[in-house]
C-alpha cells in the first residue's frame, strides 16, 4: 500500500472478511492512492468503502455494497472527532448474504477494530 495505516484489523462475519484500515491523511486527493493500495493489496475484494474528514471536507464512498457502509464509517470518524483521516474497509464476500443492517454492522465493527488498533478511545 502506499500510505502506512495508523491502525488495522481484519475481521470475519459469516465467512466474508473485512479488512480496516484508518489512514493520516493530509489533502483530500491522497484518499485516491489509499483506494489504490486497497484494490491493489485485497484484489479479491468486491467492495472497497471508504470515508474521510479533511478540514471542512467530508465525504464517503459506498463502493456499490448495499446499505450505506461509507457513511457509517464517516459516523466513526466524526464521533471519535478525527480530521485529516481516512478510514477503509476492503470486503471479501464469504458467499452468505449479509443484507443491508448485517453488512453496516460489520462494516462499523470493522472500523471500530482498526481505531482500537491505533490507539483511538472514546
Amino acid at each position: 500500500m502506499t500510505a502506512e495505516p495508523l491502525g488495522a484489523a481484519a475481521t470475519e462475519v459469516r465467512r466474508s472478511r473485512f479488512y480496516a484500515h484508518l489512514y493520516r491523511i493530509e489533502r483530500p486527493q491522497d484518499v485516491a492512492a489509499v483506494l489504490a493500495g486497497h484494490r491493489e493489496a485485497y484484489r479479491k475484494a468486491a467492495h472497497h468503502c471508504a470515508a474521510l474528514r479533511c478540514g471542512s471536507l467530508e465525504e464517503f464512498k459506498n463502493d456499490g455494497e448495499v446499505g450505506r457502509p461509507g457513511r457509517i464509517l464517516l459516523d466513526l470518524l466524526r464521533r471519535h472527532s478525527l480530521g485529516s483521516h481516512a478510514l477503509v474497509v476492503s470486503r471479501i464476500f464469504g458467499g452468505v448474504l449479509l443484507g443491508p443492517g448485517n453488512v453496516g454492522r460489520a462494516f462499523r465493527d470493522a472500523g471500530e477494530a482498526a481505531l482500537r488498533e491505533a490507539g483511538v478511545t472514546r
